[in-house]
Order: C-alpha cells, then structure tokens, then sequence
C-alpha cells in the first residue's frame, strides 16, 4: 500500500494495538483513537471512547484537520461479558453493545461523508467467530459481534460504487488481556447457572490464551486493506477459517452440540 492516513480505534492495546504498530512499521500515519494513550510513540493517540460519541466525532474531526484526510478506519474496540441472558443487568449488556456495535457505527457513519468525497475508503471491523458460532455464556458480545458482521457486509453493498470498501476480519481465540477484563457474574448473581457458567469462563480462557496470537490477526487485517478488492467477511487463520466453513456445512444440531461439548455444558 502507498502512506495511507489510519485509524485505528481501540489501539491501546491487544490487536488494535499489533495492527496500528503494523501500519507504522509500513510507513501509514497512524491515529489511535482509545480510552488511553497508545504506548508505541510512533502512533499519535486521541482519548476518545466509544461509548460518547461526540469524543469519536471530535477524534476524526481532529484527524482531518491534521492530514486532510482519513483513508482507512480499523475498528478494534470491544468488551466481552460472561452473564446468563436471565440474569444480566440492562446496563451492562447495553454498555457492550455501544462499545462492540453503535460505537463501530457512528464511527463509520461519521467518516462515510469524507471517504466518499475522496472517492476512496478502507474500513475493517474486528469481528468474531464468536459471531458465527455462538460462545456459551457469552451471548451478549456473540449478538454484537453478529450484528457487527452483517453491518458490514450489508454497509459493503452500499459504499462500493463510491471507492469504498467494508470488510470484517474474523479472529477466533486470540492470546491478548481481553481474557482477564472480561466481566464474569459472581456465582451469587447467577443462580442455578453458576456451574455451567464458571466451566464456560474458564473453557473460553483457555481457547483465548492457547489461540493466536494478535499479531497474526494483524497480519490479516493488513492484508484485508491491502486488497483491491477485499471480501466483506474473511476468518484469521487456517482453523478459524475452516470453522467458518463447516458452519455453512454442518446441520444446526450438530453445531449446537459441539458448542456444548467445547464448553463442557451440561
């Protein structure tokens, strides 16, 4: 790729983090927009959060009175909840879904007017196989990351006339520090679900801190907006991609099945 002017949300840490220090290892000019500074000094960081959107606005805003311009977006914000659907405070699942999935959108919806007026624009959302196939006791961040997926897919259809493509990479289990900010519900709060919930808190950690690693993730990402013409969905990695495939393939049931056996649920 030519010097392209990124950003990156979500850069303080983890794959926002291993994608934005790809990027300025290839020359881009890289923005972090975050909650806190990135720690790679190459990258200029602006204290946004998600949450608020006028801090996104002011972000670009900014971005765009630096450069001029803003080429490519990464949007690599999450939080992740362990919670029984019953037993989950309104609060909490409606703050993940501003993080994981409004927070993605205003994003998007604010740098649309200047990607078009470019006639050119890159965005790749940070999604999940956890979109695809559902993590057990998780099913807040699965919806988000679901909807997430089809957003872009969708939003593919309707910017492609204008230069501008949307894609979201697909990362399964990834060894970063999102496995211990996760917020789990204490066996207290869950009831009769506290057994099942705390063999699915630990299965899920053992799949994230065992899987890839964020710079391999990374490493599609950059591939995904070096494309001329990148697919709108596409799995990190030989294993997830061939989740992603035998989702397509395999009947329901059988896929509800070994959801459960991977969590060990009863």
């Amino acid at each position: 790729m030519k010097q392209r002017v990124v950003l990156v949300v979500g850069a303080s840490s983890g794959i926002g983090l291993a994608v934005a220090q790809k990027l300025a290892d290839d020359g881009h000019v890289v923005y972090c927009g975050a909650r806190s500074a990135c720690p790679d000094e190459r990258i200029t960081s602006l204290i946004l959060d998600v949450s608020k959107p006028k801090t996104v606005t002011d972000g670009i805003e900014k971005i765009l009175s630096d450069t001029g311009k803003l080429e490519h977006i990464v949007y690599s914000a999450g939080c992740s909840m362990a919670a029984p659907v019953e037993c989950a405070q309104e609060e909490d699942y409606r703050y993940l879904f501003e993080v994981n999935f409004f927070g993605a959108l205003h994003t998007i919806r604010t740098a649309l007017p200047h990607m078009r007026m470019q006639g050119y624009g890159r965005v790749v959302l940070i999604g999940s196989m956890g979109g695809v196939l559902p993590i057990a006791y998780d099913g807040f961040y699965s919806s988000s990351k679901a909807a997430l997926l089809m957003l872009g897919r969708e939003l593919d259809l309707e910017v492609k006339p204008y230069g501008i493509r949307v894609s979201t990479v697909l990362p399964g289990g990834t060894a970063t520090r999102f496995t211990f900010k996760r917020k789990v519900y204490p066996a207290e709060a869950v009831g009769v679900y506290g057994t099942d919930l705390d063999k699915s808190v630990g299965s899920l950690a053992g799949i994230e801190q065992g899987g890839m690693a964020a710079t391999d993730v990374a490493d599609t990402v950059l591939k995904t907006l070096a494309d001329n013409d990148p697919p709108a969905a596409v799995a990190a990695g030989l294993i997830n991609k061939t989740y992603y495939l035998s989702q397509k393939i395999f009947p329901q049931k059988l896929t509800q099945y070994l959801v459960r056996n991977t969590y060990h649920l009863n």
